[in-house]
């Protein structure tokens, strides 16, 4: 069997320092410097941060604000596993999901694959490509959508498409063609394409990247929560498109998703998340079958997975 994407006992750490100072490391007085910026309920330790506060801009004494910075310079270091030992492979052709909360490893990999991201050990191919001595051959297959799509602010749209469009090697005269075609299907209307991007909406640019990403027919895209931010009208304008890009072009989609009705809706197969590992895979059915009980849902089987309620989660995001 040809696979789009194999993904292998892939492993991705970061070193960070420690937001919460372990008891007892911090002096008394840079502790009531650290709640007090934070937001303490206690006021006197609030009264404390901001009385330092005031000293410091009076040019007074600071021993609490050297306390604070005594604590940055010997903050422990901690490891984060956020892709820990992952396997997938993801079949030509298939709309393959990924569910999971925020920190669970999701973007990282999707950063692994589009070759933004080296991955610590482990293997991903894109099409029998190497992603990480053949980047260069990996792009040219691939484009991704991500949450935060990134533009040039105070250009249009349109100028912002022909720009990624002219990258790719692309004519302006099939620049124009496939815009039009692309824009009508997405449901972003044409004037908006000659505004600048920082007075459209949240939504408008997420079309924005949608449209960028499709532009160069990927043969692998990458879809990083793609539709947050949207109306369901325009979700659903989406969704129909990532089915048409699919069925027209023999595309393989790689997308993860907060969205319990989308992920279902379009997915072939899903793999959870949690924690940087890889839980469970399979079709949405057969994971309703097994994990989610009689008349389960796929919210059933990620709490039954994770021992965490899709409610909280997508609140503690929020």
């Amino acid at each position: 069997m040809e696979y789009a994407l194999e993904v292998i006992d892939v492993h991705k750490r970061f070193i960070e320092r420690s937001e919460v100072p372990p008891a007892g490391m911090m002096p008394p007085e840079a502790g009531a410097v650290a709640a007090g910026a934070t937001g303490a309920a206690d006021p006197a330790v609030a009264a404390g941060g901001a009385g330092v506060r005031a000293g410091a801009r009076s040019g007074g004494a600071e021993p609490a604000a050297r306390g604070v910075r005594r604590w940055l310079r010997r903050a422990p270091l901690e490891e984060v596993r956020a892709v820990d030992g992952v396997t997938l492979r993801v079949r030509r052709g298939e709309i393959f999901g990924i569910l999971g909360p925020n920190g669970c490893g999701k973007s990282t990999l999707v950063r692994i694959v589009s070759t933004l991201l080296l991955p610590d050990a482990g293997t991903v191919r894109v099409f029998g490509h190497d992603a990480v001595r053949e980047p260069h051959a990996v792009r040219r297959l691939i484009n991704r959508v991500s949450v935060e799509a990134a533009f040039f602010k105070k250009l249009s749209s349109w100028e912002n498409l022909c720009y990624a469009a002219r990258l790719y090697g692309l004519s302006p005269r099939a620049i124009r063609a496939e815009v039009a075609r692309i824009a009508e299907r997405l449901g972003l209307p044409w004037e908006k394409l000659f505004t600048s991007m920082e007075h459209l909406s949240r939504g408008q640019q997420q079309k924005v990247a949608i449209a960028r990403a499709l532009l160069t027919s990927p043969v692998l895209l990458l879809l990083d929560e793609p539709t947050t931010g949207l109306d369901p009208r325009s979700k659903r304008d989406v969704q129909r498109f990532v089915e048409e890009v699919r069925r027209e072009h023999d595309a393989t989609i790689l997308l993860t998703s907060h969205d319990m009705d989308e992920v279902e809706r379009l997915c072939d197969r899903v793999a959870v998340m949690n924690e940087g590992r890889v839980i469970a895979v399979d079709t949405p059915q057969k994971l309703k079958q097994r994990y989610g009980g009689p008349g389960g849902t796929l919210e059933d089987v990620f709490l039954r997975l994770t021992g965490r309620d899709w409610e909280e989660v997508l609140a503690n995001e929020a």
